[in-house]
């Protein structure tokens, strides 16, 4: 799908991101108060906030897919590790090789930010994610443990 444009998130998107947002919320049923999208929002536009995010934009304009993601240091390497916080391709675009190309260039920046890890995590049930997570990145071992605070 060479039509398709990733870029960063721009102040005049909010109009495109916000489904792909709300889109990505549902997908995982869950819900997050306005407040935090409000925040999210404003952080992906701050220069000096390390939250990033990319869109996946069509010939037509209309926003496909996103990607956010944040730089942030390690205690095992110098250059810090890039954490992919969100994917997300509408339902009816995927198959395109979207979710690709966006990892892809969250892979690029990584590198030009000199991180040596680019990772994320994903629930067990998203099987088709999991077969191109599969693909393009290696499964770590590592399990994880939450306290909700």
């Amino acid at each position: 799908m060479s039509d398709i444009v990733i870029r960063p998130v721009a102040a005049s998107d909010r109009a495109s991101w916000e489904p792909l947002w709300f889109g990505y919320l549902a997908f995982y049923e869950k819900t997050v108060p306005q407040e935090a999208t409000e925040f999210t929002w404003k952080r992906l536009l701050d220069p000096a906030d390390p939250i990033e995010g990319l869109l996946a934009i069509e010939a037509g304009g209309r926003a496909l897919g996103l990607v956010q993601y944040l730089h942030h240091a390690s205690t095992w390497n110098v250059g810090g590790n890039v954490y992919l916080q969100d994917l997300f391709v509408v339902p009816e675009a995927r198959g395109k090789r979207i979710g690709r190309r966006l990892i892809a260039a969250v892979a690029e920046i990584s590198r030009a930010k000199g991180a040596a890890v680019l990772y994320w995590q994903t629930e067990e049930f998203n099987g088709p994610a999991r077969r191109l997570y599969e693909r393009v990145a290696k499964r770590a071992p590592f399990i994880r443990y939450n306290i909700e605070l």
